[in-house]
């Protein structure tokens, strides 16, 4: 990650998370409950989100923007712990959580695929996964536009792939999508799958 990514996030996001993201947010993370996993929680913009949760354990790779996220933890209202790791090998046993919360992230993940079947791994058989993203618009103009905006896109802002086919990545992994909603003409998408095994 670039030097200045971490230490201007907030400031960059923060009219987009308080004008456009904020009720979505809080719309899908009141919907976590149990034992829950955050994948890439970043600056902990989601912390002070959880009410029926019993706990959150999240990971974050990024050492700075873990460390941001600490005054964020005690905004909380349930017990949240935050470990430096990726989302491509997660340091936890099998089937452990009840939900898997993952908001604007995937799209940074070099490999998605192995990410959404580590999740699959820790999740819980029937447990839940929650998921806010932006993905590529299906719309041949548009989605063009973002294939050709990608590669300038992804030095500029660490890694973010803007065209990235996130409900395509859940299927293949093996979830099962009980709903999809859309927002701002499909770029952002919130997604509810569950962990179920056939």
């Amino acid at each position: 990650m670039s030097y200045w990514f971490p230490r201007l996030y907030d400031h960059l996001m923060g009219p987009l998370e308080q004008k456009k993201f904020r009720r979505i947010r809080e719309k899908l993370i009141g919907k976590a409950k149990g034992k829950v996993l955050e994948i890439g929680s970043g600056t902990g913009i989601n912390f002070p989100l959880y009410d029926q949760a019993d706990q959150v354990v999240a990971i974050e790779p990024e050492p700075l923007m873990l460390k941001q996220s600490l005054n964020r933890i005690r905004q909380a209202k349930i017990p949240i712990e935050v470990i430096e790791a990726g989302g491509e090998q997660l340091p936890f046993a099998d089937h452990v959580f009840d939900t898997v919360v993952v908001t604007l992230v995937l799209c940074t993940i070099p490999n998605p695929l192995k990410a959404l079947q580590e999740i699959r791994r820790v999740c819980k058989v029937d447990g839940q996964i929650l998921l806010f993203e932006h993905v590529k618009i299906d719309h041949q103009v548009l989605g063009s536009l973002q294939d050709w905006l990608t590669p300038v896109w992804k030095r500029l802002c660490d890694g973010c792939c803007l065209n990235r086919d996130t409900i395509h990545y859940i299927k293949e992994a093996g979830f099962k999508i009980h709903s999809i909603e859309k927002y701002y003409k499909g770029i952002f998408i919130t997604i509810e799958a569950r962990n179920q095994y056939y």
